[in-house]
């Protein structure tokens, strides 16, 4: 298929697709929307950036067109993500080609007004996108059925496993009809994805574009071998050397990743920060000024990983390698877009040298190295081993018939133990990521006189699990 006309879709979405320059569909969409139109259950695999959402997107307006008014609280279509960002970008996409419809698009999602939300699902929509958690908030205060669903949608599916929504997405299914069309669209395969697509898909066809965990061909991919201690210098040169160039940079846990964006604010950059200790406001605000090119740079954790689709940013930086492969392949993504080139560079310290294997086994390649040597068996199981540590005693131990939520020992007849949300608590990982592997080696002679500067990292705490990131 080459054209969407071939397409069988209504001469309104075709109208629409021209307004906005969409000419041709992708591989997703052409192989994608023809099993779909006929109401067949589908299994979608497809790297990130690849037309995904209009994949699903434009059988769900066209079946939508003609419809009657929806009932009071009811939808008929459920799109699920993983995060807030994902959901407005769905639904940013779908409402720009149903612009003159009647079709009606709500979102609910995390860190937002929860009553707002109540009050635009009491007149009930066509399509609902929403995140598990706060789906979850609304089904319990019964404002929403989801007796009415004729599409469900299951984007980003990998990602909602890694944050740990399976409990929740087997909680929705039990208000969800029977009879209906079920989506599921993916960007990797792990195994428990299968197990999902056999319990919630009837016999789905599957289309696969991409082999899972390839990343898109025009990233250019490297690796700069720098000690945990180095690592803010040496991003401060990279960032120096394309100073009027968008750069997104990933850190593991929300406390980091805001220390860090504070640096490079203090050091002169134009710089924000989105993780799950920001507020649903804040986060869109930051997000429209890197879009709009009034911020260079974005500082992020994974929560951003899905549902970033900014064009233009030409550079990602992993200045914490994720403990889970599969994110590294979603982190890059966010370059590369609509087809321009990109370039991405990941950041290892010794103790990161086993993620950094797992992500090159994963996408089946080496890295190129550009900085560095790689570090020895020796000063990576030293460095892990000496990370473990720290973790174990920062963590503490929490002793038997202490409360839940308490931390460390209680001193006998003296203060009570401190709770996890006391002020003198430090912040948790973002999301449900794993638990993160704090600082390795500090020092590696090959380019401690070129990278030497301020300590950036922060000492990180495994992260409990969160509804929404």
């Amino acid at each position: 298929m080459t054209d969407f006309s071939m397409l069988g879709l209504a001469p309104a979405l075709l109208a629409a697709l021209a307004r906005t320059g969409i000419d041709s569909p992708t591989p997703i969409q052409a192989r994608g929307i023809p099993p779909l139109m006929e109401g067949r259950d589908l299994m979608g695999l497809a790297q990130t950036g690849t037309g995904k959402t209009l994949a699903f997107g434009l059988p769900i307006l066209h079946r939508m067109l003609g419809q009657p008014r929806v009932a009071p609280k009811t939808t008929r279509t459920l799109i699920m993500a993983p995060t807030r960002e994902l959901v407005q970008q769905i639904a940013e996409a779908l409402s720009g080609l149903a612009q003159g419809s009647p079709t009606t698009i709500v979102t609910v999602v995390g860190g937002a007004s929860i009553n707002r939300q109540i009050d635009k699902l009491a007149r009930g929509c066509d399509i609902l996108v929403a995140t598990p958690g706060r789906l979850i908030d609304l089904l319990e205060r019964q404002a929403i059925s989801l007796g009415m669903v004729q599409m469900l949608v299951l984007d980003e599916a990998d990602q909602m496993l890694d944050l740990g929504f399976i409990h929740a997405l087997r909680k929705i299914a039990r208000h969800l009809p029977k009879e209906r069309q079920t989506m599921l669209f993916s960007a990797t395969m792990p195994k428990q994805l299968g197990e999902i697509a056999d319990t919630y898909l009837d016999r789905p066809i599957k289309v696969q574009v991409s082999p899972p965990g390839k990343a898109a061909d025009k990233i250019g991919q490297a690796v700069h071998f720098v000690t945990q201690g180095d690592k803010a210098k040496l991003l401060e040169d990279y960032l120096r050397r394309h100073p009027d160039e968008l750069a997104l940079v990933f850190g593991r846990t929300k406390h980091g990743s805001e220390k860090l964006s504070k640096l490079l604010e203090a050091w002169g950059f134009s710089v924000g920060s989105i993780h799950g200790n920001k507020s649903q406001g804040q986060r869109e605000r930051t997000l429209a000024a890197f879009r709009a090119g009034e911020t260079k740079v974005l500082v992020a954790t994974d929560v951003a990983a899905r549902g970033l689709d900014i064009p233009l940013v030409a550079h990602v930086y992993n200045y914490e390698l994720p403990n889970v492969p599969e994110n590294y392949v979603h982190r890059i993504g966010r370059t590369a877009r609509a087809g321009r080139e990109g370039r991405a560079v990941a950041f290892c310290s010794p103790a990161e040298m086993e993620d950094l294997r797992a992500i090159e086994a994963l996408t089946r390649q080496p890295i190129e190295v550009i900085g560095g040597e790689p570090w020895s068996a020796a000063m990576s199981d030293a460095a892990r081993a000496k990370a473990k540590a720290e973790a174990t005693q920062n963590r503490g131990q929490r002793p038997s018939g202490a409360r839940p939520g308490a931390r460390g020992p209680s001193k006998p007849g003296g203060k009570p133990a401190v709770s996890a949300k006391s002020p003198g608590s430090k912040p948790a990982g973002d999301g449900a990521a794993k638990a993160a592997k704090p600082r390795g080696a500090r020092f590696h002679p090959a380019y401690a006189e070129a990278t030497s500067g301020p300590k950036a990292g922060a000492r990180r705490r495994p992260a409990p699990s969160r509804r929404d990131g």
